[in-house]
């Protein structure tokens, strides 16, 4: 059985498995079948009276329903402030996401941890994993297939954003293997094999932002798919991402470049706990007093960035032709240091034109407490001083990119290898049981 993370040169054949319209790429000699199995609805919001608007997805649960939500402050962020709110989790039943999408939700991202943990601690998947199993399929086939069944069911749900706001929202993202993240072509041909297999317009495929997979993004935005480029931590790789996106652009040939689309997704809360071990190794007055500040420093230097590279003439010249702005997309929003305010990685970098992808721990707290203002250009100078000041202090951007880097990619790769090993395990055990 083909799988994603070999999928050099592939040649394509109709799947009676799949609508008319479907086309499934193949290995040499083998085809990924995608078949689409009905699982039961069940739908669990958990609510917290302690908290204005608390909503929890709880997977797999079969208790609760799907009330719809009075308007929140989701709602405002977009509406007053031009800022996306997305939820960075995905898990079935998908129709938890609606009481989320009535609170607001515009877009939902994914990556292989949350996967894992959705596969791995719900019964949700049983069904289609035993039919899949017993069909021969092999453990890495099994495991697209449970995860693009996912997305295709949420970008259902997000189709009426994406088609209200002509193609600018409603996205729902799936990544590439995370074991393409040093593989230049592989990229390229996994995005294209998910491009097609979900075959929704409002799906993002999700590329790392390693210096491997830079070329990639430049190539697959050539070919008219939208990325979203995922486990950016520094300036530097950044400003490549939007070169990259810029020329995959120009490089496309396109007279309508209006559906192609990105976002690049910046990295926060892990800039912080991995500085400020930097600054209690340091111990000074000064490096003890700039912990909890690297982070946000950062991502608002990135939006002046953004500001810089879409404008002038090069850009002018691709509006013409229709062509969005790659919006910056803030991540990891989550707070890994409780004494810091839990709203510390959104209220500071809010602005037009970005999207902010939150955990369940970071929506809870916007819900209940986020303040909705424009802050992403506001105290830029001393977003600067901070920056510098860190430099000063010996804290080299480009490494602790650099070091982020290599554990997100590492993180993703084991959590996507040990779920795969326990659904081999699983699948050994449904196979003894038949014997």
């Amino acid at each position: 059985m083909a799988t994603i993370s070999k999928l050099a040169n592939p040649s394509f054949v109709a799947s009676s498995s799949l609508r008319s319209d479907r086309i499934v790429p193949l290995g040499p000699n083998r085809v990924v079948p995608l078949r689409t199995v009905a699982a039961p609805v069940r739908l669990s919001i958990r609510s917290n009276n302690n908290q204005r608007r608390c909503l929890v997805v709880k997977c797999g649960a079969v208790d609760g329903n799907g009330a719809s939500t009075k308007r929140t402050t989701l709602h405002d962020l977009y509406e007053q402030q031009g800022q996306s709110p997305w939820y960075d989790n995905l898990c079935r039943p998908v129709t938890d996401l609606i009481p989320l999408i009535s609170s607001g939700v515009r877009g939902v991202t994914s990556n292989p941890t949350i996967f894992q943990k959705a596969i791995s601690s719900s019964s949700a998947y049983d069904d289609q994993f035993n039919e899949l199993v017993s069909a021969g399929n092999d453990i890495e086939s099994v495991y697209w297939e449970l995860v693009i069944k996912d997305i295709q069911d949420a970008c259902k749900l997000f189709e009426p954003i994406y088609d209200e706001t002509d193609g600018a929202d409603g996205y729902v993202s799936v990544e590439v293997s995370p074991r393409l993240a040093n593989d230049t072509q592989g990229t390229i041909e996994a995005a294209k094999w998910l491009h097609l297999v979900v075959n929704r317009p409002n799906v993002y495929i999700k590329i790392p932002a390693t210096a491997d997979c830079v070329p990639s993004i430049k190539e697959v935005i050539a070919n008219a798919i939208s990325v979203n480029v995922t486990l950016i931590f520094s300036l530097a790789r950044y400003e490549a991402v939007i070169d990259a996106y810029l020329d995959g652009l120009e490089a496309s040939g396109l007279s309508d470049l209006s559906r192609v689309t990105s976002v690049a997704s910046f990295f926060v809360s892990r800039v912080d706990s991995l500085i400020d071990k930097m600054l209690e190794k340091i111990g000074t007055p000064e490096a003890l007093n700039l912990r909890g500040k690297a982070a946000v420093a950062q991502a608002k230097l990135a939006y002046k960035l953004y500001q810089e590279k879409f404008s002038g003439p090069r850009w002018e010249a691709l509006v013409k032709k229709g062509a969005k702005k790659q919006r910056l997309l803030w991540a990891s929003t989550s707070v890994k240091n409780p004494a810091y305010p839990d709203t510390l990685y959104v209220d500071p970098l809010i602005g037009p034109d970005t999207v902010s992808t939150m955990p369940d721990q970071a929506l809870q707290a916007v819900l209940d407490h986020g303040t909705i203002a424009r802050t992403i250009d506001q105290n830029v100078s001393e977003a600067e001083g901070v920056y510098s000041a860190l430099e000063k202090l010996g804290i080299d951007w480009n490494q602790v990119g650099t070091q982020l880097e290599l554990e997100g990619v590492d993180s993703f790769k084991k959590s996507f290898d040990s779920l795969l090993s326990s659904l081999q395990e699983k699948g050994n055990s449904l196979k003894t049981a038949k014997v």
